[in-house]
């Protein structure tokens, strides 16, 4: 049997998985806060001292670099990061690369260490099972069977305490925001209100959806290292590097844990140097770098669109799930993916409607969720270009054909097709907005805090590499 790969994904293509959306599901419930550092052009008030130069006796990987508060930072650390950087993004990463990027490779892991202090200062524990579902939903959406991606991380030299730590930071620092926002997470009907007329004040202005990467500068004297940084970053996103995941790894901007994504925004809220890039760049580029207050700014362009008006073409999806008992080769199927997909060809011939669908996706033990949508309409313009192209040439309660990935295969039908002005905000997302802007800046201010209040010690060549 030839199986020819058939990943599907029903969300826009782009990595769903090392880092910004270790949490991205969780975050739903709470909007999108995140660990960075969020005001563009804060000077951090955080004691830094020079730590002593370390032992030559100790092996390179375990020279101490620095402490934060006490607790130290290694070369391994670092090393461990970078290999991570380089396995999430795909790219080879070469000596040379890897010095430019260990500065803020060292300045992502000094804010990890703070955080996770103030875990133990809060008596925050995340349990592993938890640390363990998150990493198996990564598995889940990046089509990988359970495990693989603890394989690939051990095949790579990458310690899988690397991917622990940076998860149980970022779960919790929601627990942190949640905590901190408190009783602020109620919207009221008044405020929705006041944000629809607003809103409707706007239209027939243009709105763009933008991600960015934010590179704040330490000493606005001496910019040169960072925005050397900053070309590197934009060397390696034009090579293919998936700007959500570089944006996650290294911006330091408010919208890192949500890949750089801005979403839809309207001129006024950008900067203005910003804005005269994103009214000409074409979509898809990246962008120069770009001096704003604090720092250079990367930014890329989705799409463009008028307040008020953007119809777009909306599907209600059923799927039916027939799961492997184990990973697939595709080189040699098992005699039990064989039959899998004689199954999934014969289904296709004999299903007909949504129910019919659900029914089959019951009776396989309902391993993925029969409505792909979780009870809403999916956007088909957001899908990536392999499945729109699956779903565009299905009728209404036909079946597709077998679409395979590593641990299964799915068939897709299409319930529904509307097109609908998704320019109009819902009551309950504009809330959703609301409640992101309440953690997020809640996020801004305990950062700055929780800096301002640290003892960082750093040796004095701790941005070069150990020899």
């Amino acid at each position: 049997m030839n199986v020819t790969f058939t990943l599907y994904n029903f969300r826009r293509r782009s990595l769903r998985g090392m880092s910004y959306s270790l949490i991205a599901a969780s975050l739903l419930s709470l909007g999108h806060g995140t660990p960075a550092d969020a005001a563009h052009g804060r000077h951090t008030a955080a004691k830094h001292h020079a730590v002593k130069k370390p032992d030559a006796a100790l092996p390179p990987e375990a020279q101490i670099i620095g402490t934060i508060n006490g607790q130290v930072l290694t070369e391994r650390d670092v090393e461990n990061r970078g290999r991570l950087f380089a396995l999430s993004t795909g790219l080879s990463i070469s000596p040379e690369l890897m010095k430019r990027l260990r500065p803020q490779i060292i300045r992502q892991l000094v804010d990890e260490r703070i955080k996770t202090q103030e875990l133990l200062k809060r008596h925050i524990n995340i349990p592993p099972q938890q640390i363990a579902d998150t990493i198996r939903n990564i598995e889940a959406r990046n089509g990988m069977p359970t495990d693989a991606l603890r394989s690939r991380l051990r095949n790579d030299g990458v310690s899988l305490s690397t991917l622990i730590d940076q998860i149980r930071v970022q779960l919790g620092w929601m627990t942190i925001l949640r905590q901190e926002v408190g009783g602020r997470a109620r919207i009221t009907a008044r405020e929705i209100e006041q944000r629809e007329a607003a809103l409707k004040a706007e239209e027939g202005r243009p709105q763009y959806n933008v991600s960015e990467i934010f590179v704040p500068v330490a000493d606005p004297r001496h910019p040169e290292p960072e925005l050397e940084f900053t070309k590197t970053i934009i060397s390696e996103l034009r090579k293919g590097a998936p700007f959500p995941i570089v944006a996650a790894q290294f911006s330091r901007a408010q919208t890192a844990l949500d890949g750089g994504a801005l979403g839809w925004v309207q001129e006024d809220s950008l900067d203005p140097p910003v804005v005269a890039i994103v009214r000409a760049m074409p979509i898809g580029a990246i962008s120069n770098p770009i001096q704003v207050a604090g720092g250079y700014d990367i930014v890329t362009v989705h799409a463009r669109r008028t307040v008020g008006h953007q119809l777009a073409n909306l599907v209600t999806l059923r799927q039916a799930f027939f799961p492997f008992t184990s990973a697939l080769n595709p080189r040699n199927p098992t005699e039990q993916q064989k039959q899998a997909l004689d199954r999934a060809t014969a289904a296709v011939k004999r299903v007909r409607g949504c129910g019919a669908m659900e029914q089959l996706n019951k009776s396989l033990g309902e391993k993925r969720p029969s409505d792909p949508g979780n009870g809403s309409s999916l956007v088909l313009d957001r899908m990536n270009d392999q499945m729109k192209s699956v779903i565009s040439h299905l009728g209404i309660g036909v079946p597709s054909k077998p679409l395979v990935s590593p641990d299964g295969i799915a068939l897709i039908m299409v319930c529904a097709r509307e097109q609908k002005n998704v320019a109009q905000q819902s009551p309950s997302e504009i809330a959703d907005n609301l409640l992101n802007e309440r953690v997020e800046q809640a996020s801004r201010q305990l950062e700055r805090d929780l800096e301002r209040r640290s003892v960082i010690k750093l040796r004095p060549n701790a941005h070069a590499s150990a020899q």
